[in-house]
Parts: structure tokens; sequence; C-alpha cells
């Protein structure tokens, strides 16, 4: 069986337990038709760079699945017919991954202590104030 990576985008309005059941719904079919999924990701709700069919968000959702073409044809036809998936996208890959997706991580990216986030300059190339320092505007 091959490997592939797909993600897909359900509408906003629905719930995030009703995001999480379409997963489980496609997880069905794949299993149905000889395939398993390896690890499932949700993204939660995400804002999207254009409207897709009047939405401006999506909950966006991955799955690393093992399983035949067949298999994933059967889920791609049934993702066109559901309503409620916006996108999706399936690629084949030679390896699933074991740890978390670069949008998993990307939160990760956030873990700097606060005092480096404050000393940095700011885009107008003066430092933050410190106690004792005169208040903006009085140049003396």
């Amino acid at each position: 069986m091959a490997y592939y990576e797909h993600v897909f985008l359900a509408r906003q309005d629905i719930s995030s337990q009703q995001a999480e059941e379409l997963v489980a719904h496609f997880r069905g079919i794949l299993e149905e038709h000889g395939g398993k999924v390896e690890k499932v990701e949700s993204w939660g709700l995400k804002s999207l760079q254009y409207r897709i069919n009047k939405n401006r968000k999506a909950h966006f959702s991955m799955m690393n699945i093992d399983a035949p073409a067949g298999a994933v044809h059967e889920m791609e036809r049934q993702m066109r017919i559901h309503e409620d998936v916006l996108r999706y996208m399936t690629i084949r890959v030679d390896d699933l991954d074991e740890g978390p997706s670069a949008m998993m991580k990307r939160n990760d990216r956030d873990d700097r202590s606060r005092r480096d986030r404050d000393d940095r300059p700011r885009r107008d190339g003066d430092r933050p104030r410190r106690d004792g320092d005169a208040p903006r505007g009085d140049k003396n």
C-alpha cells in the first residue's frame, strides 16, 4: 500500500465536534476499502487568504494515510459530494512522519521569554522605554 498525506478544509459554520465527525466518517470510508489512518491532526479554525464559497475561515484537518489508491479515490469522491468540505488535497509521500507536522510545530516558536520580545527595537528605531526615561516628545 502507499502512503498519503491528506488535508481538507471544512466550512466555518460547523462545530469542532462536527469537524471531528467528518474525520471519523472519512476514516471509515478508508477502512472499508482496506486502508488505515496512521495519524490525525486537527489544526483548528483558521482564517483563509481568500474567500471560498463565501467562507472566510475553515476547520483544517490533516490525516496520514496508509491505503491503496482505490480507497483514496473513493474518499475523494465522497469529499466532492459532501457539502461541508470546501477543499481537499492528497499528496503521495515516501514515508509518514512520526512527529508533529509543520503546522503543529509553528506554535513552538512563540516560547521565547517576554523580555526578549520587549527589548527588541521598535520599527521607528526607538528603543523601548525604561524607568527614568524622558517621555516621548520631550527632547531636551
